[in-house]
């Protein structure tokens, strides 16, 4: 049985919760967090691919840990067909310009 679904990508229900942001990213040292801000700065990753990079079994958790500390993360669901021909809505996350300019930011201070 197929579950009816929108047409169009949504946005994760984590994106429309109304919180403040740190006024800058505040950083980390934690290699998992290190890793996912990497490979972020250079595409978008879906939530299987952040649990690969980071080594880690919770990905979500993980993109909740670095909002904590400044980013947005973005995550944007997009309609994909699953091994068994069913439509699925898996989440991508990706860095906004904002968030960019916070990690550049960071890295240049923690560089000096």
């Amino acid at each position: 049985m197929k579950t009816p679904r929108p047409a169009k990508a949504e946005q994760s229900a984590l994106d429309s919760v109304n919180f403040t942001l740190p006024a800058h990213f505040t950083g980390t040292d934690n290699p998992r967090h290190l890793r996912t801000i990497q490979a972020l700065m250079t595409r978008p990753i879906s939530r299987e691919q952040i649990d690969q990079i980071a080594g880690c079994s919770n990905g979500p958790e993980l993109i909740a840990e670095l909002r904590r500390r400044g980013l947005n993360v973005p995550c944007t669901r997009t309609k994909k067909i699953d091994r068994d021909l069913f439509d699925c809505w898996p989440g991508v996350y990706h860095l906004t310009q904002t968030d960019r300019r916070r990690v550049l930011a960071w890295l240049a201070k923690r560089k000096a």
